[in-house]
Order: C-alpha cells, then sequence, then structure tokens
C-alpha cells in the first residue's frame, strides 16, 4: 500500500500527538486527531526541548516559531541550598550543537503544533470532543469508537490502517491493553509549579536546580516576549518530599497550591542572585502535582495499534527528557512507516527501537537521572568547600552528566554534531 493511500487514527490532540500527525502527514500519511476536551487549549507550565528533539521539530518546518517565542537555554547549573555550585554545563548552541535548547511555556508550544496541524491536516482533521472508548482490529483495519465524556453517547466510529494512542499518562489506549495496571506509581515527592514574572536571574537564559532529593527548587525563563521587555518569565517547581497513599489519585490530579504548603522549607535557602521567596510571593499561579510515572511495559504495539508519548512510557520530570523522548518517538514511527510496506511490522519495528531506551530511562529517573549530583554532595560534603564543591570531582560530573545524555540521546556523538 502506497503511504497516501494509509490513513491513521491518532488518539490524543497533546503535544505527542500532533507532532506525529504533522510528521506522518510529511511523509504523505492521511490522519485524522481526536482529542477527549472540548476545546484545546495553551495550558501548563514550563518544559524544555532538547537538542535531539529540536532537530526533529525543525525537520517539520516548526524552528522559526520556536524560536519566536521560546528561551534558547544557555547552561544548565545545578547547586546545594546554600548557593554553592556542584556542576555547571552549556547547553543548545552554547554547547555546540547545530539547534538551540528551547524552555518554553507548554501551552505555547501546544498553540504552534495546534495551528500547523490545523493548517496542513485541514482544521475538519483535528477533532476536540471525542473521547475514545475502544478499538477493534481485523487483519486489514483498525476500528476506533469514541464517545462524548459527557453523555456518554457514542459520536463516531473511525476505521484506518492504523491507530496511535497518544492520549497521556492516563490513556485509554493503555489501559485498553493493561486493563488491570492502576493508577500511576507516585514517588512520595510532591511539586508546586509556577510562574512569576520579575528581572532576570543569571544571564536571563539559564536553568538551574537546587537543593537534594527530599527538598528542591528549579527555574528557569520560558518566554522570549518577556525577555524581549527586559524581564523574565520564570517557570519554577517548589519539590520536597510528602510521603502519602495517592495510589487512588489520578494522573492529571492537580489543585491550586498553596505558599504555606512549602516556602517555610526554603526559608533559610540564599542562591546570592535570586530573591527565593518574591519568587514565590508574585507567582501569577501556583498549582500542585504529585511527581507520578508508571512502570515499563513489555509491549506497546498490538497488530495495528501502538502507544506514544506518556501513554507509553509516562517519566519523572528529572533530567528534562519526557517530552523530548515522545517528539522522538512521533518521528522514529512517521521514519519507520515511511519506509514499510507492511503496517503491522512497522509498528513493531517502532516498538523495538524505542520501548527499551525509554525503559531505561524511567528507571533512571526514578534514580533522580542526572539530579543525583546534588544528592551525592547532600550526603558526602564535608562542609569545608569554598564558593564551588570540590568534594565531587569534575571527572565523576562529566561522567554523570554524558552518561545521562547518551541514555537519553542527546549526546554530541548520538548526533554527530561537532563538539
Amino acid at each position: 500500500m502506497k503511504q497516501n493511500e494509509l490513513k491513521g487514527i491518532i488518539v490524543g490532540g497533546g503535544l505527542v500527538g500532533l507532532t506525529a500527525a504533522l510528521a506522518l502527514h510529511q511523509k504523505g500519511v492521511d490522519v485524522q486527531v481526536f482529542e477527549s476536551v472540548e476545546e484545546i487549549k495553551p495550558l501548563g507550565v514550563g518544559i524544555n526541548l532538547l537538542p535531539h528533539s529540536v532537530l526533529n521539530l525543525a525537520k517539520l518546518g516548526l524552528l522559526n516559531d520556536l524560536k519566536k517565542v521560546a528561551i534558547e537555554t544557555s547552561s544548565l547549573a545545578y547547586y546545594s541550598a546554600d548557593g554553592k555550585t556542584i556542576w555547571k554545563e552549556p547547553r543548545g548552541l552554547a554547547a555546540g550543537y547545530e539547534v538551540p535548547q528551547f524552555s518554553i511555556h507548554r501551552g505555547d508550544f501546544h498553540m504552534i503544533l495546534l495551528e500547523h496541524a490545523r493548517q496542513r491536516l485541514g482544521a475538519e482533521n483535528v477533532k476536540s470532543g471525542y473521547h475514545f472508548a475502544n478499538l477493534s482490529q481485523t487483519n486489514e483495519k483498525v476500528t476506533a469508537t469514541f464517545i462524548d465524556r459527557k453523555s456518554g453517547d457514542e459520536k463516531a466510529r473511525v476505521t484506518g490502517d492504523f491507530l496511535i494512542g497518544a492520549d497521556g499518562i492516563n490513556s485509554t489506549v493503555r489501559q485498553h491493553y493493561y486493563p488491570t495496571e492502576g493508577a500511576p506509581k507516585y514517588s512520595g515527592q510532591m511539586l508546586w509549579r509556577g510562574v512569576t514574572e520579575t528581572d532576570p536571574f543569571l544571564d536571563g537564559r539559564s536553568m538551574f536546580m537546587a537543593g537534594h532529593n527530599d527538598l528542591k527548587l528549579v527555574a528557569y525563563p520560558i518566554r522570549k516576549e518577556s525577555a524581549d521587555r527586559g524581564k523574565s518569565y520564570i517557570n519554577w517547581i517548589a519539590e520536597r518530599r510528602i510521603p502519602s497513599d495517592l495510589a487512588e489519585r489520578q494522573g492529571d490530579w492537580n489543585e491550586l497550591g498553596l505558599l504555606d504548603e512549602f516556602r517555610r522549607e526554603f526559608a533559610n535557602w540564599n542562591l546570592g542572585w535570586l530573591d527565593i521567596e518574591a519568587l514565590f510571593e508574585n507567582a501569577l499561579s501556583i498549582h500542585k502535582f504529585p511527581m507520578i510515572d508508571r512502570n515499563p511495559l513489555p509491549k506497546w504495539s498490538f497488530e495495528r495499534a501502538t502507544l506514544m508519548g506518556d501513554a507509553a512510557h509516562a517519566m519523572y520530570p528529572n533530567g528534562s527528557n519526557g517530552v523530548s523522548q515522545g517528539v522522538l518517538d512521533a518521528l522514529t514511527f512517521a521514519e519507520t512507516l515511511g519506509s514499510s510496506a507492511n503496517i503491522v511490522n512497522a509498528l513493531q519495528v517502532y516498538e523495538k527501537a524505542r520501548l527499551e531506551p525509554t525503559s531505561k530511562i524511567i528507571l533512571s529517573n526514578r534514580q533522580t537521572g542526572p539530579e543525583q549530583v546534588m544528592q551525592m554532595v547532600h550526603e558526602t560534603c564535608p562542609g569545608h568547600c569554598g564558593s564551588e564543591h570540590s568534594c565531587l570531582s569534575r571527572s565523576v560530573l562529566e561522567d554523570i552528566s554524558l552518561k545521562y545524555k547518551k541514555l537519553a540521546g542527546f549526546d554530541h556523538q548520538s548526533l554527530l554534531l561537532p563538539k
């Protein structure tokens, strides 16, 4: 079957589903996207797009749009709570990559993808208010049934040559194949996420993480429009350990957060170049999330149906890598399908390429990924270090950083980029 004769069904109109739609459309595949919510809105806070994902987004013609709204991240640094530097490294263009690393508001990225999907696929092929209910397969086709989520009434039965479940951490497509899996796994860590527009810190394009496993602060600017006005639209995450039984809570659980739930824990922190209390006090909004993931799966692809993004490999945000892995899924799937005459085989090839690497990242992120250096300092520093920690050798720090880049697929050698 020729690629322009294929018809694909994508369940989920989020970041990964829309990226997959654009990638498949570029290959000449006819796709329709079905999103459960009635109206797709620019929700969320900050995310990071690492160089390997940006390279793939550039192939889809999205680089200039990203540059218009995102911050081109210059560096990543880890600090202890007293402001002493543990490790700092350049990122993106500053690190010798041919594309930037972007820090961007999730909603801004979503709207870029949505606009291009509607333009290229046709607005009628990006449907909202269609909640996936079930699917059935024959040797030649897959049929998905969609319902109105509020009424439960059937809205459509759609038949295609393949189906992608890109419907997030609480994927109904995943549940179709793993009905007894249960709720996501809670880490014991609670995240309060906020955005604050204020004066820039450091060079205005830096990302930092400070603290240790039980108490952590992460911050980075995410909007170019604010930077152009001399300000900084900062996404921040205050993280602390709260052991709790959240087994019955859903993965999209979030509620308005309260300052008094976490700010006392940071009262004695002094980074020297950022007023943490003012960052918290002046937040435009604060939301509260449990840090959750799902166990790696033994199988994603079932004949003509497969999983993608968080539906396949929801992971902790350690390493700032979740969205980027979903982008890699989408482009890998499109390349695989574009070079195969057999859809069922293509889905197996896609699974073979992506399941094992993402499973390893899930497990690594449970051990805090590259952020483990903060805990190592917290546990071992004798307290005699100067403005920079010398209790861990540079070779150890470089090794941890490089190992995670290799695991996630954005080291220079993997991308064949000059150092």
